[in-house]
């Protein structure tokens, strides 16, 4: 009876949370085939679109945006993770080296992390002072103002992760030497300052979240669920139109006439599969 109820248990959770990779993948194949059809409503009407993805460290940012731009041109999707500023940049205005990365007419430009960081990691980590932050924080909504007036689409999505999956997560980068990479010193302090990120996220909400730039919160604890509903959401805030598809048939394949293939093959790579 009692193994009986475990096993109930099981099931029931992983209704509630977890999702079939077969279910997954499916429903992450129409939402490409979506994005596609964005695509081409964004070349042939010239749109402008910029998504922005901020979150605690271990939030998901950045398989949800590899599944976004898994089977669209990049060309026309375009990510930007800028690295640490260079001493020239930082005599800059503080926006100036995000602005170069805008989108023009034909292109969506996603920031996996953006110039909120302003608003997150640096006044965390004291790599500013409040002073600049408040300055951030009350000017940003005025540039983010002129961009939506100048015709660029703003979508702001905070991907937002409990305590417990950051733990977990952030262990299993240590575990696995494919996930070693992504753990940096930066993760190690920021993860004993939850709080401090927190507020941070809270000052960042009140004065950023606008009637023409809001915020978007996903939870992402379960990722495959996070990544479909940012992906549908984001969609939704796009007014593009239906691929139509194309209707083409292949033509014929010339004759070999007088050509013959090699009997060697240079440099063949081995096969051991």
């Amino acid at each position: 009876m009692g193994k009986k109820k475990k096993n109930q248990k099981s099931a029931d959770e992983e209704l509630g949370t977890k999702m079939r990779r077969k279910e997954y993948e499916a429903e992450m194949a129409k939402l490409q085939g979506e994005l596609v059809a964005l695509q081409e409503w964004v070349k042939s009407t010239g749109a402008k679109i910029c998504i922005v993805f901020e979150g605690r460290d271990t939030a998901g940012k950045g398989g949800t945006i590899k599944r976004i731009v898994e089977r669209v041109s990049p060309r026309v999707f375009r990510v930007v993770a800028l690295p640490t500023p260079t001493d020239r940049e930082k005599s800059q205005m503080y926006l100036q080296r995000y602005m170069a990365h805008f989108p023009a007419a034909g292109e969506v430009v996603i920031f996996d992390r953006s110039w909120y960081n302003r608003a997150g990691v640096e006044p965390v980590m004291g790599f500013c002072t409040p002073e600049q932050t408040e300055k951030f924080l009350n000017m940003t909504p005025l540039v983010e103002k002129a961009m939506v007036d100048s015709g660029i689409i703003l979508l702001k999505f905070w991907l937002e992760v409990s305590a417990d999956e950051q733990t977990k997560r952030l262990k299993s980068r240590m575990d696995d030497p494919r996930k070693t990479w992504k753990l940096s010193p930066m993760d190690l302090k920021s993860y004993s300052r939850w709080y401090d990120y927190s507020r941070a996220r809270d000052a960042m909400f009140e004065a950023t979240d606008t009637a023409w730039a809001p915020w978007f919160v996903a939870n992402n604890d379960v990722k495959k669920r996070g990544r479909l509903n940012i992906i549908s959401h984001l969609l939704r805030q796009v007014p593009y139109e239906p691929y139509p598809g194309l209707d083409v048939e292949l033509p014929k394949r010339q004759k070999a006439g007088d050509y013959s293939e090699p009997t060697l093959a240079p440099r063949q790579i081995p096969t051991p599969f």
